[in-house]
């Protein structure tokens, strides 16, 4: 959205935006902050503040595929301090991290003990429309929710989270998130590394402090999305952890609310991608820095061979460019691996992961265009807690009456998403299918690795245009699609399609 036409719709000046709030948010992120100014509007990184990675870095609980999960409101010791959050298990922010086999019947029922209501959201699996947690589908405060489904679907890492409607972003950020891996038999015959060795990675920026995890956006961070100064992975606070001199499996998930991460390591090593959101690559591939959105997920082998006992290696977000005022300003580390053991590794990278046969683009038998720049002055709406509605889809907010785009079923449609004329980063999820990335125009100008095989999310930078390619099966009902920056999803940048 433009600056100067935000000020408008917002009905706020500058100044009351500065002192409402926002030199709270910049005393904060650290006297460092660098602000930007753009067409009178005053946005800015929220920087993190880095640790001593002295806590273990710990692994959520495993569970089966039936489990009672309870949206509750926990205590977890962060920086030394018992802090109240939001849990789906007492004294923990994540909920157990779901590992089940293709073919597996799936039982879970939520119990609400919120005085709000909420739901789930199961990102990255295709069940059906009324268990997919659409926010029409709530359990109110007290209340509860049973999902069952069949996992009908290649392995992947998947996650589950809440998905209320003016509620996801807070929710999310409190704490109620959690893993969902699914396994079979094709991924099992590559002996990737396994146990101790797959280390699931869930990356989160959080604002804390002794009385909690503070969720209380002004204006300008319903603009830029709501960041924190501290990261936490798998809900631990500048972690570390050890490793032997071998392949290690990383499942990493960006689950924070708007922050992305340029992931690398600080002595430059190779990351061996070898799957995305959707499950495996056709072929492994090696990069030294990768730009994970909200909601993305990457596979990556990582090998520790040939380090000496003692040495100490950070995974690190690196600057990057073009992530409009508030995003890829700073590098800092997320956490530590330190190596302490030298242990002899059969293991080999597969030269070949997966069958994916790419959809062509003749396959589609239509295009849709959603513009998702938001650069047309427009008023505001009333909106939970005093926000207002700003960020849309086609100029339209979300409303769960009407169906945006009706689909027939077993199709393949292009879909495009045009942020040319926006200056925000919008990373763009469907729900209930998988698509592939057939092609980027303006800004970064073209796919990045981890956009081969199959997506569910796939980040639009200001200035350009995603064309994505979607196969709608059979899976009948209602979906949404949306920006999974929850600030902007809460905001009304959600649609709504029916498959037919």
């Amino acid at each position: 959205m433009q600056r100067r036409k935000f000020i408008q719709l917002s009905g706020v000046s500058t100044g009351s935006l500065i002192t409402s709030g926002s030199l709270a948010g910049f005393f904060m992120a650290g006297s460092g902050c660098r602000k930007e100014h753009h067409n009178g509007l005053m946005t800015k990184p929220v920087m993190v503040i880095e640790n001593d990675f002295s806590q273990m870095l710990t692994n959520p609980l495993q569970s089966g595929a039936n489990q009672t999960l309870t949206a509750q409101t926990t205590t977890v010791n962060i920086r030394g301090a018992n802090i109240p959050v939001l849990g789906y298990q007492p004294n923990g922010m994540l909920g157990p991290s779901f590992r089940v086999n293709k073919g597996d019947v799936v039982n879970i029922l939520l119990q609400n003990n919120l005085s709000e209501h909420t739901n789930i959201h199961w990102h990255g699996l295709k069940v059906p429309a009324l268990m997919d947690g659409h926010p029409d589908q709530l359990a109110n405060a007290g209340g509860t929710f049973r999902y069952q489904f069949t996992v009908n679907q290649r392995a992947g890492l998947t996650w589950y989270h809440p998905h209320p409607h003016f509620k996801t972003g807070k929710q999310v950020f409190q704490g109620l998130a959690g893993l969902f891996i699914i396994n079979d038999l094709e991924e099992a015959t590559l002996n990737l590394p396994s146990g101790r060795f797959e280390i699931p990675l869930v990356i989160q920026d959080k604002r804390l402090t002794n009385q909690g995890i503070t969720y209380n956006p002004t204006a300008e961070e319903v603009m830029s999305g709501y960041m924190g100064e501290s990261v936490l992975v798998n809900g631990i606070y500048s972690p570390y952890t050890e490793v032997s001199t071998r392949y290690y499996r990383l499942r990493i998930l960006n689950g924070s609310n708007a922050r992305l991460y340029n992931l690398a390591f600080s002595n430059n090593a190779d990351m061996i991608i070898i799957g995305n959101d959707g499950g495996l690559l056709k072929n492994p591939v090696t990069v030294k820095e990768i730009l994970l959105a909200p909601g993305e997920r990457l596979d990556v082998l990582v090998n520790f061979n040939g380090l000496s006992i003692g040495t100490e290696l950070f995974l690190l977000s690196k600057e990057f460019a073009n992530g409009g005022d508030a995003q890829g300003k700073q590098s800092f580390k997320i956490m530590k691996f330190k190596v302490t053991a030298t242990v002899t590794d059969s293991f080999t990278v597969p030269t070949k992961l997966s069958m994916v046969d790419s959809l062509p683009a003749s396959s589609s038998v239509r295009s849709r265009v959603f513009d998702i720049s938001n650069p047309m002055e427009h008023h505001g709406y009333p909106m939970n807690d005093g926000m207002r509605m700003r960020h849309r889809i086609n100029n339209k907010l979300f409303d769960s009456s009407r169906i945006d785009e009706s689909i027939k079923s077993n199709t393949n449609e292009i879909w495009v998403f045009d942020n040319s004329k926006g200056d925000e980063p919008h990373p763009m999820h469907l729900h209930g299918v998988f698509f592939q990335v057939l092609q980027r125009t303006g800004g970064r100008g073209s796919l990045i690795v981890s956009e081969t095989g199959w997506k569910d999310t796939v980040l639009v930078m200001p200035g350009e245009t995603v064309q994505i390619i979607i196969p709608f099966e059979s899976n009948l009902g209602k979906f949404v699609f949306h920006c999974h920056n929850l600030e902007h999803e809460d905001d009304g940048m959600m649609l709504q399609y029916e498959l037919i």
